[in-house]
């Protein structure tokens, strides 16, 4: 593999690697080609359902909270007990758009791919603000899968050359149909962010 279309970190190059290889189970040939994670899901095992599908089994202050107040608390979520057909049922936050839900779905899709073991309740841990996290949370599971995800959505080879012809994250965001911020994210961990800089922000 041609080095220089990986990012320049060991961890970079080891997540880029990983998401180059779904990319290519998904059937992709070109490093600019747009990832759907809704059709990838279905050779992952995984049911997406929409909220509109579960809502019937909430109680109303169950759906006012995940609705509203506590919207921003969560994005997805996944079952750890498999459906009888196999399948794993995975729902989406509806309040958040499309672009915020491919990178979640994408990072539940990675979990699968990279042999992941589901989460269990548990309320035991606190994050590094104190605040109690309510699963047995591991963070490096947690940061390879949204990571390998991310790389798999915005690969490295066109990250690189679309900000080497000046494309603002905006731009690249709409060509990928991600959010503005997962590009800068891909930018930042890529080490691509000061030459974005230097060519978008202050060119």
């Amino acid at each position: 593999m041609d080095t220089t279309l990986l990012p320049p970190t060991r961890k970079g190059r080891n997540y880029e690697i990983k998401a180059l290889g779904l990319r290519e189970f998904a059937g992709l040939r070109r490093d600019d080609e747009r990832l759907n994670p809704f059709e990838l899901a279905r050779y992952a095992k995984l049911l997406v359902a929409t909220f509109a599908q579960v809502e019937p089994f909430l109680s109303d202050e169950s759906k006012s909270h995940l609705l509203k107040e506590g919207k921003d608390s969560w994005s997805g979520g996944a079952c750890s007990q498999m459906l009888p057909d196999g399948k794993k049922l995975i729902i989406l936050n509806p309040t958040h758009g499309e672009n915020r839900q491919n990178a979640t779905l994408m990072e539940e899709i990675c979990h699968v791919f990279l042999g992941h073991k589901p989460s269990r309740l548990a309320i035991e841990t606190q994050n590094k603000q104190g605040k109690v996290i309510a699963r047995d949370y591991h963070a490096e599971i947690e940061e390879e899968a949204y990571s390998v995800g991310a790389a798999a959505l915005v690969p490295y080879a066109a990250l690189r050359r679309f900000v080497e012809q000046g494309k603002t994250s905006r731009e690249i965001a709409r060509h990928f149909n991600v959010s503005r911020e997962l590009v800068e994210y891909r930018m930042k961990v890529s080490r691509l962010w000061e030459e974005y800089k230097s060519r978008v922000l202050t060119g």
